[in-house]
């Protein structure tokens, strides 16, 4: 069992672990020919199942194993791997592989930096923040020396050139203990499956949505002590959409009721190739339906924990578009797709399954 890759993006693959971390302390990753899984399964909260093409993180990628695909399961800390992977922001190169010491399974993380060789200040600028006269400073005694042409010039004896920092490459390589998953003891694992959305829709930026979103969670508080109520309270979130690209956020208490609303925003079609059916799988599908419906009538809405929904859209630091399914009063669906550089490039896409609450 082997794998070893050039870490190609560094701050995609530093943010991404960042963004599942707010979720989850521990990740399923799988290594195989095609693709990079990334899973997080918390016992709370949302799902994350994320695929990304090799190139959107790393080159010069190889993987080994006995199993089909060269498939290659690994169970990781994301505090131990994130924190690895920020240490390689400036780095000139960084480089994975999976490793064994003393019996103990590791990614190794292996970065190369480029620093300036530290260097005694030369002699001849030893004395420059003195306040002594020249002549009292060691090694700057000036000289006079008389030429043919009887010019006198000043020169200082017995000093060395001056020498300019050179580059010196550091290499440091640290250690994340995993732990190596058996097939059989994934297999059972699954992405959760839902009913046909009523309605898609792109969704604002989420760094926008997700600082609307924390002021009317702390703003549903019911205490004043805002640190105390937020670890006994749960505050819920109304989300909601239509097919006329419009999309509403907001809060509902006894005292009072919050939202903020977006229009103009794009549906995206269905594509017949994706659907089972075709043409005619599309026209019986749930969000055709909803489209015939009026205005007032066409809106989906689900129920979301406030904190819970604050911590998935951190992935709003990775960018890229993001196209919410809504399935009314039953669950959120969310497809965030990262850039890609190459035209052609296979997409990156992670799913967010967050649960809707009941009225």
């Amino acid at each position: 069992m082997r794998f070893r890759a050039a870490i190609r993006k560094i701050h995609t693959f530093t943010k991404l672990t960042g963004s599942l971390l707010l979720l989850s302390k521990v990740v399923w990753i799988r290594f195989d020919n095609d693709q990079v899984r990334f899973t997080v399964i918390p016992e709370r909260g949302s799902q994350v199942w994320a695929v990304l093409s090799i190139d959107s993180i790393f080159e010069d990628y190889s993987v080994t194993s006995n199993t089909p695909g060269n498939a290659i399961n690994l169970q990781v800390s994301l505090t131990h791997l994130n924190r690895a992977l920020r240490s390689a922001i400036n780095a000139t190169s960084a480089s994975i592989r999976l490793t064994k010491k003393d019996g103990i399974p590791l990614l190794a993380i292996t970065i190369t930096t480029a620093t300036f060789a530290s260097l005694r200040r030369p002699p001849a600028l030893e004395g420059v923040n003195d306040l002594r006269l020249p002549s009292e400073v060691p090694n700057l005694t000036p000289t006079v020396e008389t030429n043919q042409g009887n010019d006198d010039s000043i020169s200082f004896q017995d000093q060395p050139p001056i020498s300019m920092p050179s580059d010196r490459e550091t290499t440091i390589t640290q250690s994340v203990a995993v732990t190596v998953l058996a097939p059989q003891s994934v297999d059972s694992i699954h992405e959760p499956t839902c009913r046909e959305p009523d309605v898609h829709i792109l969704l604002p930026p989420l760094l926008q949505l997700k600082a609307i979103s924390e002021r009317f969670t702390k703003l549903a508080l019911p205490s004043s002590n805002a640190a105390i109520a937020d670890e006994n309270h749960s505050t819920r979130l109304i989300l909601s959409a239509s097919p006329f690209g419009e999309f509403r956020i907001g809060v509902q208490t006894a005292a009072c009721r919050i939202e903020s609303k977006w229009q103009g925003l794009t549906n995206p079609e269905l594509d017949p190739t994706q659907i089972e059916g075709g043409e005619e799988g599309v026209r019986d599908h749930a969000s055709t339906k909803q489209k015939n419906r009026t205005r007032d009538e066409a809106w989906s809405t689900v129920r979301v924990e406030g904190r819970d929904w604050g911590r998935v859209l951190g992935v709003g630091s990775l960018g890229g578009r993001v196209v919410a399914c809504f399935c009314d009063d039953h669950a959120l669906i969310l497809y965030v797709y990262l850039e890609n550089d190459e035209s052609g490039a296979d997409d990156s896409v992670l799913t967010y399954y967050i649960t809707s609450y009941s009225q």
